[in-house]
């Protein structure tokens, strides 16, 4: 299986997360405990969930015109796959797929989102 055979649902985004390299500002490294003990984290968005459903009206009156199946709508979500995503470690779920580590973080998690502009350009 690979990261294109994921459906990410409702206002979740998925997150690989930046590669740590253990050390501070200052050169010094960290142990592991210390590092996961973070409260924000960051990583690139892979897959972005089709955002907020809106609730289809119910009609009372059944019209013979109208279609019978109703389509969901969303609210979109702001942030875009391959955003630089910043988040709150506690409002996210960590999970280990295919051997690597990802982060599945609701919108309401997510404080700030870094977009390069150049990615989305179809040349």
């Amino acid at each position: 299986m690979t990261e294109k055979s994921i459906i990410v649902v409702g206002d979740r985004v998925l997150v690989k997360p930046k590669t740590l390299t253990g050390k501070t500002k200052n050169g010094l490294y960290l142990p592991p405990g210390v590092q996961e003990k973070e409260i924000v984290l960051s990583g690139y968005a892979i897959k972005v969930g089709p955002g907020y459903p809106i609730p289809v009206a119910a009609d009372s009156a059944d019209e013979a015109w109208k279609s019978k199946e109703a389509k969901a709508r969303y609210v979109p979500l702001q942030a875009k796959e391959g955003d630089l995503v910043i988040f709150l470690r506690n409002g996210s779920y960590e999970i280990d797929y295919n051997e690597e580590l990802y982060y599945i973080v609701s919108q309401s998690s997510i404080l700030l989102l870094e977009r390069d502009e150049t990615l989305f350009d179809k040349a």
